[in-house]
């Protein structure tokens, strides 16, 4: 029988949805997956270095999130600027998409961009004037179901401590529950996948295989890469993180590296679901994600979907905080 959708489906009260961050970034509960014995503990956040070996590695992800939502000056128009394929242009998804057609312009404090080509899922390319400054015009791109607009505390909190490359569209949330004096005492190196609009979209195919991932856009150094190999056990903070080193993964186990030592830019489509056989990754450390995800799917596909399902619904009775600024689950 294929994997299906909705067996990735669970209920979540909608007061469980974390709107906003924890006055303390570490503060936050941790549900903990043994996958091989099945154990489910729950604890803290702060608890978390009392599950990492000697020779472990922690990869994070260092993106950091661009303003990239701005309103036309007239403010019958939204863009999120998903991307700049050019000093002046950039890959805009626009709403309402009807006063966007091919040729059509649109003013940005003071700034004309145009229609220059309507992209086959609707996207636009949007070739501005000059430069349009995200940071004095853009709005962060909350998820939806936060339920409000960006507010001031969000250009912090709505970004992690060592967020350095910008680029992403949404936070890699798992890495927003570090301080600098908790990685100071862990061993950690850095890899960039900016996150796009596609965390945003749901998984429209009733059979899991059917689904077509978004892709996405990372860099890893040759220093990470040699990192990586030399570790004992690899540490993935967060499903990026995860996505990126299965991505590059050398699957000829004779040649002794997980990964190529040569720095890599590219850009990922993989779908982790189960069945997978992980070949880099051996824990993993993410935030909880939306029923019926891609990100729920791959979770599962590392610690088996029963397990999963099962640690969703011990976290919705003992009420964790969901999503973006919500709690996260360690799976070891």
């Amino acid at each position: 029988m294929p994997l299906l959708t909705k067996d990735f489906d669970y209920h979540l009260p909608e007061e469980l949805i974390a709107a906003r961050p924890l006055a303390e970034r570490s503060a936050s509960r941790m549900l903990v997956v043994h996958k091989d014995s099945g154990l489910i503990e729950h604890r803290m956040f702060c608890d978390f270095p009392e599950y990492l070996r000697a020779d472990d590695l922690l990869v994070l992800n260092d993106t950091k999130v661009i303003p990239a939502r701005v309103f036309s000056d007239d403010g019958k128009t939204e863009l999120l600027c998903l991307d700049r394929l050019s000093p002046l242009e950039w890959r805009c998804l626009v709403r309402p998409g009807k006063r966007m057609k091919l040729g059509r312009s649109v003013s940005v404090g003071g700034i004309a961009g145009t229609v220059t080509e309507v992209f086959e899922n609707g996207d636009r390319l949007v070739r501005w004037e000059s430069h349009v400054d995200l940071h004095q015009h853009g709005h962060l791109a909350l998820p939806h179901y936060m339920g409000r607009d960006d507010e001031l505390a969000d250009l912090e909190r709505y970004q992690t401590v060592f967020a350095r490359e910008e680029g992403a569209i949404a936070a890699p949330t798992a890495g927003l529950h570090f301080t600098p004096e908790l990685l100071a005492k862990i061993r950690h190196t850095f890899l960039t996948l900016h996150v796009g609009v596609g965390t945003f979209r749901p998984v429209s195919a009733e059979v899991v295989a059917d689904h077509v991932m978004h892709s996405e856009r990372y860099a890893v150094s040759a220093t990470t890469a040699q990192q990586v190999n030399s570790a004992g056990r690899v540490v993935a903070v967060g499903t990026t993180v995860t996505r990126v080193l299965e991505s590059i993964r050398v699957r000829n186990a004779e040649c002794g590296v997980r990964i190529g030592e040569l720095e890599r830019r590219g850009e990922t489509d993989i779908f982790i679901h189960p069945p997978y056989e992980f070949g880099v990754v051996g824990a993993l450390l993410t935030n909880f994600h939306l029923p019926q995800s891609t990100l729920i799917m791959l979770v599962s596909a590392f610690a088996g979907q029963e397990l999963v399902m099962e640690a969703y619904r011990q976290a919705v009775e003992k009420r964790y905080r969901f999503f973006s600024y919500g709690d996260c689950m360690l799976l070891i």
